[in-house]
């Protein structure tokens, strides 16, 4: 039986006929609870302050718009998750209609992204217990960054996660439905508290304080790139992540998506009015308004202003699901994050031995190599507010692609069946890649220059690759493949670099940075719809996914 990769199933390192392959354990709720539990991680714990003091209570709309941003994204992966539910689809997709080296260079980038959120979860996790101990030290920059007892205690939850993911999705399933329905409630109760005990409306339209928008329409859009407003929502992918791991994926996958983005949306703006309106105006008084916002005990915001408020109670309940909440989030995307290198070695852009899963069907090789690749971002990324730019600018990159998978596959199988299918025709994917380019650029160029180097290392890293393959890799289709990535990822840096926007020259201003990411946004449309792989290639490529689907359901 064939892979994506066009290899034999008895290849070395793939998963041979009656070995162990990944389960298909997950129901519609569980996959809805992956992402809703995905996205309620650590970026609620603190992106509410950080938002406040980008945007101020303007913040709402920033709020508002990354949901709708992320959304049309989403969409896209809805539609092909139910086309193609095979595990580890964000990287696979860009395979089937562009070839390899398109789904090396969104793998990789992809692999990036999630490698490094199980790590911001653990940081986030440890800045909040810095009040039980020395975990965290306080910068004069306001980041909280890891001390050594912070390191060891890190160590031992990266291994944790790995050690929980060894016995596979079932477990990994039974253990996130408890806790999502735990951080469901928390949220849920703080939003309740704060909006009854300590609510003022002044907070929102005083003077003193800045007004409405202290940041202006530049903070708004700031603020859903680096406050970790989108970060926050990231999780809606382990719908696609997972999808070859869910028993009805045609229902399972779009309630996943779209009802994660929705209902976190919806619990997050509350929680942002409600953080708004209980921050004490002495604490405003003393910062001078919203944009310089400090308050004591800080590296826990919401805790900190529970306290302040005299709900002793519900701080101490924040402060344990400030350990709880981002645990369960590092333990989804080491989940996660083994898929996706398990995906890049069926598409044979990863060495094979990463495609090897134990008999309880967990990669187990591809777990190790996301527990190293953790430790080693605690070292240039040693605090939450540090990783967390990166991340968003690195994930939201990776999405980009599938607007354009799905642009391109309605133009090479027209006739090939849609369980869900997203209306409107290109409108929703070329604004899902728009989305895309925005979210990037508003991360800024201090942020973005370590991202694009870091896609450098993966193509350093690919030459490597065909190199050691001798010619037995799979074909590049590097006209397919390379006529637009490297434009994109180029016309993202130089825009970036140009921008106004955290360490930019500032030559685009706020305007001008929409005019010129849509631009780049339809020539790289264009391009990709151009170039892409005639239709027989295509359906080749789904023909082995189609089989290593089949092949992988137990």
């Amino acid at each position: 039986m064939t892979t994506v990769s066009g290899r034999t199933e008895g290849s070395a390192g793939g998963s041979p006929e009656g070995a162990p392959r990944l389960r298909r354990d997950m129901g519609r709720v569980s996959l809805l609870f992956a992402g809703v539990g995905s996205i309620i991680g650590s970026g609620w714990l603190f992106g509410a302050l950080n938002a406040a003091k980008v945007a101020g209570p303007a913040s709402i709309f920033s709020w508002a718009i990354a949901a709708v941003m992320i959304l049309l994204i989403g969409l896209c992966f809805a539609e092909l998750g139910t086309m193609f539910p095979v595990s580890g689809g964000v990287v696979r997709f860009p395979h089937l209609s562009f070839g390899s080296f398109a789904s090396y260079t969104m793998g990789w980038i992809t692999w990036v992204a999630a490698a490094t959120v199980a790590p911001i979860e653990v940081e986030g996790a440890l800045q909040y217990a810095t009040r039980w101990a020395h975990f965290t030290d306080h910068h004069a920059s306001g980041a909280y960054t890891l001390t050594g007892l912070g390191y060891a205690v890190a160590v031992v939850a990266m291994a944790f996660f790995v050690a929980l993911n060894y016995f596979g999705i079932r477990w990994f399933a039974r253990v996130n439905n408890v806790l999502v329905w735990w951080k469901l409630g928390i949220i849920l109760l703080v939003i309740a508290a704060f909006l009854i005990t300590a609510f003022h409306g002044h907070n929102f339209t005083a003077s003193q304080y800045g007004g409405f928008a202290p940041g202006g329409a530049k903070g708004v859009f700031t603020a859903i790139s680096t406050a970790g407003i989108t970060f926050s929502f990231l999780g809606f992918r382990q719908a696609v992540e997972l999808a070859g791991e869910t028993d009805n994926p045609r229902r399972n996958v779009p309630f996943a998506i779209i009802g994660s983005v929705l209902l976190t949306a919806v619990i997050y703006i509350m929680l942002e009015v409600a953080f708004l309106g209980s921050v004490p105006g002495h604490d405003l008084a003393s910062s001078g308004g919203w944009l310089n916002l400090e308050f004591a005990d800080d590296f826990g915001p919401l805790a900190a202003i529970a306290s302040a408020i005299g709900l002793g109670w519900l701080a101490y309940l924040l402060y344990a699901d400030a350990v709880i909440s981002p645990a369960d989030t590092g333990l989804i995307y080491t989940t996660v994050t083994a898929r996706i290198s398990y995906a890049m070695a069926r598409n044979g852009n990863a060495p094979q031995v990463l495609a090897s899963t134990t008999r309880r069907g967990a990669p187990l090789v591809s777990l190790v190599v996301t527990f190293v690749l953790g430790l080693v971002v605690f070292l240039p990324f040693p605090s939450w507010q540090q990783l967390v730019g990166f991340i968003t600018s690195a994930t939201v990159l990776s999405f980009g692609s599938g607007p354009l998978v799905l642009a391109a596959m309605r133009r090479q199988i027209p006739d090939h069946e849609r369980p869900f299918k997203v209306p409107g025709g290109d409108l929703i994917p070329f604004l899902g890649l728009y989305s895309a380019n925005l979210i990037v650029y508003w991360a800024g160029w201090n942020t973005n220059w370590k991202l694009f180097a870091t896609i450098g290392i993966g193509f350093v890293l690919l030459v490597v690759l065909e190199l050691a393959a001798r010619g037995t890799s799979p074909q590049l289709d590097w006209k397919a493949g390379a006529t637009w990535t490297l434009p994109w990822l180029g016309g993202l840096a130089l825009t970036s670099w140009a921008g106004d926007y955290d360490g930019g020259r500032g030559w685009i201003g706020l305007g001008w940075g929409f005019v010129v990411n849509l631009a780049l946004a339809a020539a790289v449309y264009l391009l990709a719809l151009r170039c892409r792989l005639p239709e027989h290639r295509v359906r080749d490529h789904i023909e082995q996914a189609t089989a290593e689907a089949s092949n992988e359901a137990v």
